[in-house]
């Protein structure tokens, strides 16, 4: 009996180091894939997120051309990344375009809140049969609340035409 109280109890201080100590950390190539990523979390990609394609793409699931909003140029960085040749963006996942931000049309909007859950990045602003409104700083541009809005009253807009930061001056006379 003594002797198995003790062989559990080094057992168990076996795990408790394994666990503590020797964990893996996450993929490193996934961390390098994910950070060149556009981190829109659009889905565009048939991923649910950006990180999710990251893995699948470092596991050998994905392809490097499934990302719309990262374009070429993302496309050309995982390439290098990854040691591949470079090939144009798959038709089939979107087509590249201008980064925009979504914007909602005031008198339009109805407060339904049906634009807030699909926004993987709570930009999305509202209550109620109230008027809702988009965190600018904060929108991704993955376009996923326009298909629920029931008015059409979001739209996107180039992000060049993002409203500028108020830049207040305090003066101390």
């Amino acid at each position: 009996m003594v002797f198995l109280c003790l062989f559990f109890a080094l057992l168990g201080l076996g795990l408790g180091y394994t666990a503590r100590y020797l964990k893996v950390q996450g993929d490193p190539l996934a961390d390098k894939i994910d950070a060149l990523l556009p981190q829109t979390q659009c889905g565009q990609c048939n991923f649910p997120g950006c990180r999710p394609y990251a893995e699948a793409v470092a596991g050998g699931v994905a392809d490097i051309n499934q990302c719309p909003p990262g374009g070429e140029d993302t496309i050309t960085a995982l390439a290098q990344l990854l040691g591949v040749t470079a090939k144009p963006l798959n038709a089939d996942f979107g087509k590249t375009s201008v980064p925009a931000v979504a914007f909602i049309i005031e008198q339009d909007c109805i407060g339904c809140l049906k634009c807030i859950p699909p926004c993987p990045v709570d930009a999305i602003l509202g209550a109620s049969k109230q008027m809702h409104t988009v965190i600018a700083a904060e929108c991704t541009g993955c376009e996923l609340c326009l298909a629920p809005c029931p008015v059409d009253c979001i739209v996107m807009q180039p992000l060049e035409n993002k409203p500028s930061q108020w830049l207040w001056s305090v003066s101390y006379e």
